[in-house]
Parts: C-alpha cells; structure tokens; sequence
C-alpha cells in the first residue's frame, strides 16, 4: 500500500507535477487528484495503483511500506540513482 503523502513526496523528489505523473502512468489529472487526495492510504482501482507505483519506480523512486528495512523505521519514500525523468 501507499499513502497519499508518500504519492505526493515521491513527486516533490522528482520535481514533477501531477500532470507530469498522470502522463508517465497512462492516467488522467483527476485520477491522480483523487489519489492524492485519499486519506491515509490511497484510495482507487488497484490497477490504477499499480500503473502509479510502476511509474515511480520507473522514474527512481523506491517506496519504503510499513516495516520494511529502513534506518530510521516508519513510512516514506528514498529516491533511487539510476534512471530519472
């Protein structure tokens, strides 16, 4: 699962908007929108999440679920070197 804030911190660390994420995941603005605007988790048709979470990835982004190994425990996302949009 990913939350809404983590949707939206994956974007600040590309430095794109939600146009931008809509494009790269073959969806449109007020999808994404509503995605964002989900509470806590993100809301949506599951392959509507998984076209999103792929995007990311693709774009470099590594999203950190609940108690995955991470130093400093909890929630978040880790921007991955390699490939970037």
């Amino acid at each position: 699962m990913m939350t809404s804030a983590q949707m939206r911190a994956a974007r600040a660390l590309l430095g794109i908007d939600q146009k931008r994420l809509a494009e790269l995941s073959g969806l449109s603005v007020p999808t994404i929108q509503r995605m964002e605007a989900s509470d806590g988790n993100v809301r949506g048709v599951v392959e509507s999440l998984t076209r999103v979470v792929e995007a990311l990835e693709s774009a470099g982004i590594e999203l950190i679920g609940e108690g995955a190994a991470s130093p400093q425990g909890g929630r978040g996302v880790r921007l991955k070197s390699g490939p970037q949009t």
